[in-house]
């Protein structure tokens, strides 16, 4: 099974390998006319080069033991434009969550609903093909499964590479997941994608060392282009620009398409590439409750260049993140039985769990085993709820099943889900699920409940990877309406519609804030392509109005902020579905409030006893 101790680990040394340019690899990009590549590609093989990659324009080659410089020096020949090093790409996402129960029925993840994609229908007739440049997809016998059904597999095409092998296996689950996470099919099963079914084209990029070149990315959009693709989605990125990569982006950009790359998951404020380039749209991630992730890159759009006299500073939307989209414990589509699933019920009542360890299903009364410090007869045949603490999961699981017991609950001791295994040496069978601390109550106070784990097509990852296909998504559906936009013109309507989050205005954690699909289909239908006389938001001017606020204790607390309010006290509203509260308190500026984690609140900040307002805005 895969754990997340496990996947974590594996995900972190991605992240750390990204940072760096792999000069190490000694590959490098030699940029040349096509009239003129035969000669230098012959040359490159004189002088100890091994071609790894020939596209339009350049080719790729590795030189054993050189430099940059040494390779400079070898290949001085005037049909040469550029060499420049080839950096590595890898796949952006943190860590997977395993739970859920979607082979029971279709299930939507937040993300559709927090985007309004659910409100928004796809013209398949006028459709945009998606290009997701990754590690393949689940279609035939992978590194990791096999078929995954929740897809048209009619509008799926890709092109395969010697290198990576065939695009219809997977090279590891990330592309399958990024793939249900755009164009997941509506069937009444499984998951369903922003833009269920939409056309798609795949280019499988990843060794099987798990991570490619900038010039495979290159010679992707390239073949994307070639098939027709007008958006290309890319959940990868790594340290180190080059111009061959960013030129490839630019043309197609400028050809009327739309790139969408991943800000990067390592929490600062380094610029990751491609999505760093000005003609790709940087996506950032947010949680369920509309709060950045905590793991979501987050650059400057502002750059400084140059040395001494010659530095120049630029500032672009496409320099730092654009729109963010959630990306947090996000269900998708796996290759067939790659991931464990759990599912959990408590009362009849389903509750969000993650599995642990051993597959197998238990239905029955609870019993209440406080720490499990120690066995309990009264456990006997029972489902045992267990706290965290004192003692290692495994023990406590053990504990439980030497008393008699059928299956375990291990609540969290923290804010959040429990995510754990029983360890190496695992000598426990019963099925063992985690829990969060805010269904503590209710679990301990159910008289029975039903846990199930066991292998699964769908899976839940983290990841601004996951955020970017969602916002590739979006696109897709938004512009089937709208076919005649060209790329930039939806670009530019996400940006003009996204929901304010974080700062006012636009900012470097969430830019011009959460997409939302249909806010954008009505801004295109009332402005038009180009927008009419609406510009995306700006930051508020002195003296106006303002209240913006956050999430506390794991998302139960309300955080509220404002400023500009000139009486003594201020009225408070805060409404959700199916309910509202107000409230009057003295004008100083901030106040907390308790929620569910779960609810999304709308809130509005009043002069007192007036309708006087700062713009509203959700937490």
């Amino acid at each position: 099974m895969i754990s997340k101790v496990k996947v974590l680990s594996a995900a972190t040394l991605l992240a750390m390998s990204a940072g760096s340019v792999s000069a190490d690899d000694n590959r490098y990009i030699i940029q040349v006319d096509n009239d003129h590549k035969g000669v230098v590609k012959a040359l490159a093989k004189k002088l100890g080069g091994q071609l790894n990659l020939d596209a339009n324009g350049f080719f790729a080659a590795t030189f054993d033991g050189k430099s940059l410089d040494d390779v400079k020096g070898l290949l001085n020949n005037p049909h040469i434009r550029l060499i420049e090093a080839d950096a590595r790409r890898v796949p952006l996402a943190l860590f997977n969550d395993d739970a859920g129960d979607p082979t029971a029925q279709q299930l939507t993840p937040y993300a559709v609903y927090q985007s309004q994609a659910d409100q928004v229908t796809l013209q398949m007739a006028s459709a945009k093909k998606v290009c997701v440049i990754d590690s393949g997809i689940a279609r035939d016998n992978g590194e990791t499964g096999g078929y995954n059904a929740d897809f048209d597999w009619t509008v799926i095409t890709g092109s395969s590479d010697s290198g990576t092998g065939d695009w219809f296996r997977d090279g590891g689950p990330h592309g399958t997941h990024v793939a249900g996470t755009i164009a997941a099919a509506d069937n009444g099963f499984g998951v369903i994608g922003m833009a269920p079914g939409n056309p798609l084209h795949i280019v499988k990029v990843f060794n099987a060392s798990g991570w490619g070149y900038s010039s495979d990315l290159a010679y992707a959009a390239q073949q994307c282009s070639n098939a027709g693709s007008e958006i290309i989605s890319m959940s990868l990125g790594g340290g180190g620009a080059n111009s061959t990569e960013e030129n490839a982006f630019n043309n197609f950009t400028a050809n009327g398409g739309l790139v969408l790359a991943a800000a990067g998951n390592d929490g600062n404020n380094v610029r990751s590439f491609p999505a760093g380039y000005e003609s790709v749209m940087m996506i950032g991630a947010n949680d369920a409750d509309n709060n950045i992730a905590s793991f979501s890159q987050y650059p400057s759009n502002t750059k400084t260049s140059g040395r001494g006299k010659n530095v120049t500073t630029e500032t672009n939307d496409g320099f730092g993140v654009e729109v963010t989209v959630g990306g947090v414990d996000t269900l998708s589509t796996y290759p067939s039985g790659a991931t464990s699933l759990s599912a959990m019920t408590a009362n009849g009542t389903g509750y969000a769990s993650s599995a642990m360890e051993n597959n197998g299903e238990a239905s029955g009364s609870t019993f209440f085993m406080g720490t499990a410090e120690s066995t309990n007869s009264g456990a006997s045949g029972k489902i045992c709820v267990i706290d965290r603490g004192v003692i290692s999961f495994h023990d406590k699981v053990a504990n439980c099943e030497n008393s008699g017991g059928i299956g375990a609950i291990v609540i969290n001791n923290e804010a959040g889900m429990l995510y754990g295994t029983l360890g190496t040496a695992n000598s426990t069978s019963i099925p063992a699920v985690g829990a969060a601390l805010e269904d503590r109550a209710a679990l301990v106070a159910a008289t029975t409940a039903t846990v199930k784990v066991g292998a699964s097509d769908y899976g839940y990852m983290s990841g601004t990877s996951m955020a970017t296909p969602g916002a590739s998504g979006i696109a897709a559906l938004v512009w089937s309406n709208f076919p005649s936009c060209t790329g930039t013109e939806i670009r530019d309507a996400m940006k003009a519609t996204a929901e304010d989050q974080g700062a006012n205005g636009r900012d470097d954690y969430f830019g011009y804030g959460i997409v939302k699909a249909k806010a954008m289909y009505d801004y295109l239908a009332a402005n038009g392509c180009d927008g009419g006389s609406t510009e995306p938001p700006t930051e508020p001017p002195s003296g106006d109005l303002t209240a913006d606020g956050s999430r506390g204790k794991g998302g139960s607390q309300l955080d509220i902020n404002w400023s500009g309010f000139s009486s003594s006290n201020v009225d408070i509203s805060i409404t959700w579905s199916g309910g509202s509260f107000n409230d009057t308190t003295a004008n100083d500026g901030s106040q907390s409030y308790s929620g569910d984690k779960r609810t999304t609140y709308t809130i509005t900040v009043c002069e007192a006893g007036t309708t006087t307002c700062a713009t509203s805005f959700n937490l």
